[in-house]
């Protein structure tokens, strides 16, 4: 493990980073919308050095049956599409609040008690945000 002091003084990656017109950004906010998910909210994480991904995509379903069907649409369109499959999922259990990571994007699928309960979007209320709904 390095010392501490190395870590900041190592320089930034150049790796690209997403946009909103990225392709697998759209395949997830089309997955979501084509299964009527609610409340698509994308946050901008980009300019916070403390975030983990480029973008945080939310949204809401109404049934762990809704939640469960968003979440099989966005891997099935992100797979089809851009010919990747997520990092990790959790939350396919209990179906309240499922994530999905695909690294530079996370999707958060909440139950509305779920959303309501943990606040993301105020959580990250530095972020910019944009509405998806249709």
């Amino acid at each position: 493990m390095e010392p501490l002091s190395l870590l900041k003084t190592r320089e930034k990656s150049t790796i690209t980073r997403l946009t909103r017109n990225s392709k697998i950004f759209k395949s997830i906010i089309k997955a979501i919308q084509d299964k009527k998910g609610e409340h698509i909210v994308s946050l901008d994480l980009r300019k916070i050095p403390e975030a983990s991904a480029d973008f945080f995509i939310v949204c809401q379903a109404s049934s762990t049956t809704q939640v469960r069907a968003i979440c099989d649409a966005i891997e099935d369109q992100v797979r089809m599409d851009c010919n990747e499959a997520p990092y990790k999922h959790e939350g396919r259990q209990a179906l309240q609040w499922v994530l999905i990571d695909y690294v530079s994007v996370v999707v958060h699928v909440m139950h509305p008690d779920a959303r309501k309960f943990y606040k993301l979007e105020e959580m990250w209320s530095d972020a910019g945000s944009q509405l998806h709904d249709m």
